[in-house]
């Protein structure tokens, strides 16, 4: 008696989750994509602007840099000197950000990332790096 007590309650439990599951597998999860000849929708005004490693410098933490100069020396794993008008900072560049790009001291680089400041060095940790052709 007990066990069909136990089936008839585990039965009842069961039957609501699977119409809930039925009924989202008959709805669609997603919104269409929109038509053809219009974009979607997003943010249109000023955004971050570039900055020199002289005003870098004077950031805290954590911000936010858009850099352009140039790459002009490598200084040992993945740590690079960059130069601009302004002066040089160290770039903290992971392999990963390169894609597949190879720059010269003379190409001119647009490096976006944030200030990395510890107790006794300051760096740049890059987040993208784009050659300016």
């Amino acid at each position: 008696m007990k066990k069909l007590l136990l089936s008839l309650a585990f039965l009842l439990l069961a039957l609501p989750l699977a119409v809930t599951s039925v009924r989202a597998a008959d709805s669609p999860q997603s919104f269409p994509p929109p038509p053809p000849n219009q974009t979607p929708g997003g943010f249109s005004g000023p955004g971050p602007e570039e900055t020199t490693v002289e005003k870098a410098r004077q950031k805290p933490d954590d911000s936010y840099v858009i850099l352009r100069g140039h790459i002009v020396r490598h200084l040992g794993s993945d740590k690079y000197l960059f130069r601009d008008s302004s002066g040089e900072i160290n770039l903290d560049v992971d392999r990963d950000k390169w894609m597949g790009q190879t720059v010269t001291p003379e190409d001119t680089v647009v490096i976006h990332g944030e200030v990395d400041r510890d107790w006794n060095s300051l760096e740049i940790d890059v987040d993208s790096l784009a050659a300016v052709k």
